[in-house]
């Protein structure tokens, strides 16, 4: 399923809620784009505060759960 969004003047678009929900996107954080062959990838970048508390073998595995995200986000835009 696919959105639309508009880019302002300002060259500002609003995230769908929908998205900003299943990816965790919050305000004020920053996202990565990220150019593919068949277009843009957007990535959240989550904040350094939120692996606050977390050991190393945790901090590791979420890593990894972001590339391979990221890794799924650009096979995805490939299709």
């Amino acid at each position: 399923m696919g959105y639309i969004a508009k880019v302002t003047s300002r060259r500002m678009v609003t995230i769908p809620a929908r998205i900003m929900r299943k990816y965790g996107i919050k305000e004020g954080m920053r996202v990565k784009f990220v150019e593919a062959e068949t277009g843009v990838l957007l990535i959240p970048i989550p904040k350094l505060e939120e692996f606050h508390g977390i050991d190393r073998h945790h901090a590791s595995a979420i890593i990894e759960g972001i590339r391979e995200l990221e890794a799924e986000h650009r096979k995805e835009a490939g299709e």
